[in-house]
């Protein structure tokens, strides 16, 4: 639950987040029984919910707003992430499928278990653009991770946490069932860093600091970005990944197990 960690201001404290898990009260005081095992047995460690109701989610199905998401993170492979800092390859276009798809079935099937326990629910596709003229999907994955005290959106417009950077990918489930919340992040802890500024190719991050409500446009070029992926790495998925920005995050670079130093 994002409640379990404090967030501290320097990459260095990572293992400080990683053990204070244990400090906890009993979790079932703040979420079900049921929903934190569904969690466990999936293999979820960093989950939370979030409050929606202050933003326009997609529809249910009596034509209503979702309050609430629950919100979740599947770490990428760190060795193939590490590996990609001067331009994607096949390896990390095989990870980036791997984990949507682990993603779109953990969200079907946590949405028919909503379902079952009598609540509404509808899963977020993990990478579908169905806005193309724009560029995005029916709403943002990092809205419901920052509002559910996940992390924050660094620099590179992704979203970062202490356990694993900013090498994840999102999963989200709307639905109605009120569950404690957040605290949402409302800053950024990148501080001075402009790593992923620096490294990207496209020229597309403009290097403005996140905060909530801050519009894409004002942190990243998204046509510049597509544009480039699209001329330089048609070959790998049509040019849909990059990861560079990714790749060089020193929060991402922090990662247990990763094999490049």
């Amino acid at each position: 639950m994002p409640g379990e960690y404090t967030l501290p201001d320097t990459a260095e404290s990572i293992s400080a987040c990683l053990n204070t898990r244990d400090e906890m009260s009993d979790p079932s005081i703040i979420a079900p029984i049921w929903l934190i095992k569904w969690m466990e047995i999936h293999k979820i460690t960093l989950w939370g919910a979030a409050d929606l109701r202050d933003f326009s989610t997609p529809k249910n199905e009596a034509g209503q707003s979702f309050p609430y998401a629950l919100s979740w993170v599947i770490p990428m492979n760190p060795e193939i992430m590490a590996g990609i800092q001067n331009g994607p390859n096949q390896a990390y276009v095989d990870e980036y499928s791997r984990v949507n798809n682990q993603i779109d079935d953990l969200s079907v099937a946590l949405a028919d278990e909503l379902k079952v326990r009598g609540f509404c629910s509808k899963p977020l596709a993990s990478s579908d653009r169905t806005d193309t003229g724009n560029i995005k999907g029916d709403f943002p994955h990092k809205t419901a991770a920052t509002r559910a005290g996940l992390g924050w959106v660094g620099r590179h417009c992704q979203l970062i946490t202490r356990p694993f950077g900013s090498w994840i990918r999102l999963g989200t489930v709307f639905t109605d069932v009120e569950l404690p919340c957040g605290p949402p992040i409302e800053r950024n802890f990148c501080g001075s860093c402009a790593r992923c500024v620096e490294a990207c190719p496209a020229k597309a991050l403009t290097g403005n600091a996140w905060h909530p409500r801050l519009p894409r446009e004002e942190i990243l070029d998204v046509r510049a970005c597509d544009q480039w992926k699209k001329e330089h790495y048609f070959h790998f998925a049509k040019g849909h990944t990059c990861g560079i920005c990714s790749a060089v995050c020193p929060y991402g670079l922090k990662v247990p197990n990763n094999k490049s130093e």
